[in-house]
């Protein structure tokens, strides 16, 4: 994990390896979709993510 922010990528996911102070630590994300057609936003995802070990639960079990 790099040590420094990007001011750039606002994130309130807390439980992502990537996550710093309400801030991405990478250099850029990638974005990806849920279904084969996207019309939403909720229909989208942020495919760089990766669960890591900040001291919260998910929830998501």
């Amino acid at each position: 994990m790099f040590n420094q922010t990007n001011p750039s990528i606002k994130c309130s996911v807390n439980s992502c390896t990537y996550h710093k102070d309400q801030r991405c630590t990478l250099n850029e994300i990638q974005v990806g979709h849920c279904q084969n057609s996207v019309c939403d936003c909720k229909e989208t995802e942020c495919a760089s993510f990766k669960l890591g070990d900040h001291g919260t639960s998910c929830g998501c079990n």
